[in-house]
């Protein structure tokens, strides 16, 4: 049998379980948190003194600050790319007539929020260009992009076991920045954004502990395909106005390092833990091949580590069109 049918044949194996994900680790729509409960109502009397607070608190935040933001806000507003990519994973049915494919459209609900939430923010707070914003992320879903894991749910399982916890970890961060510049209302919806990223990172990573239970060696290959590449983050795409793909990347990232946001500490640091939550160095039954993917795997962290520290970051600020210049000091 091809590995291709393997797989088709671990993810229908998997299906019976995927309706209890949904409910573990899924809130039915009735109960979440909705954008509209964490910004100034339009319809209320008082909106427009809770708008000119709002602005007032956002005047005292660093430049740096509302770049990682803008980058955290259209990665998560590019939702389009990334659901179309997972309903063509192997046993996903994109007709929609699956469990599996029920998953992805709720798991898609809960994400679209983020995007709708953090957009809003960032109008109301007048500190952004929003054109350039939306010529950004209109960019980056009509660019698409290719993170390495073709079809295989093994290797998108491990991509997205990473990246949730990856988007936790920033907006988490952002979080705290949020509430030491006095700005407790963004502060309290990026941590609730963050609970959500927890949350999809731990079922995405239940879903490769599943796999390892049933196809270990396949599975052990796939986690150390994912990690020799790297871990493609959506971000590395972007791009302002004019510019090609990918340009604005770099300079997003040194901003997200400079404060701390998301760093290459934090890289070594969720491979890591992904590590230790499959207890790799348990699992038996592997192949040759396998076992020398897994003493990869163990090694990985303490070498990345050491690179990281050689990282070094350029003192000048990049200016983004973005954010307004004026913020810059």
């Amino acid at each position: 049998m091809s590995i291709k049918n393997i797989r088709l044949e671990v993810m229908q194996f998997l299906e019976n379980k995927v309706e209890g994900f949904i409910d573990e680790f899924l809130i039915p729509v009735d109960k979440i948190w909705q954008p509209s409960d964490l910004i100034p109502d339009a319809q209320s009397e008082t909106f427009f003194e809770e708008v000119k607070e709002l602005q007032e608190i956002a005047k005292d935040i660093p430049y740096d600050f509302w770049v990682a933001m803008v980058g955290d806000t259209i990665t998560e507003e590019a939702l389009p790319t990334y659901e179309s990519w997972l309903m063509e994973v192997e046993g996903v049915d994109n007709d929609g007539r699956n469990a599996w494919s029920k998953w992805v459209r709720h798991w898609t609900g809960e994400e679209n929020r983020h995007g709708d939430l953090l957009n809003k923010y960032l109008y109301l707070s007048g500190r952004i260009n929003m054109r350039e914003v939306e010529i950004t992320t209109q960019h980056l879903i009509n660019d698409g992009f290719d993170i390495g894991t073709g079809k295989d749910p093994y290797k998108n399982f491990v991509y997205t076991s990473f990246q949730e916890l990856a988007t936790y970890v920033s907006h988490n961060r952002v979080s705290q920045l949020a509430k030491e510049y006095g700005d407790k209302k963004l502060a309290k919806a990026c941590k609730l954004i963050a609970g959500d990223e927890m949350r999809h990172h731990t079922a995405y990573s239940e879903f490769v502990n599943e796999i390892f239970k049933v196809d270990p060696s396949e599975m052990m290959l796939a986690f150390q395909y994912m990690m020799k590449q790297k871990i493609t983050m959506p971000a590395h795409f972007l791009r302002e106005s004019g510019e090609k793909i990918g340009k604005a990347f770099e300079e997003f990232s040194n901003s997200a390092q400079k404060l701390g946001v998301y760093t290459a500490n934090d890289y070594v640091d969720i491979l890591q833990k992904l590590i230790d939550k499959w207890e790799i160095d348990k699992i038996g039954g592997l192949t040759d091949e396998a076992e020398k993917a897994r003493d990869y795997l163990m090694k990985l962290p303490a070498r990345m580590a050491k690179v990281s520290e050689r990282l070094v970051l350029p003192d000048e600020t990049y200016v983004f069109k973005w954010v307004q210049p004026a913020l810059i000091k």
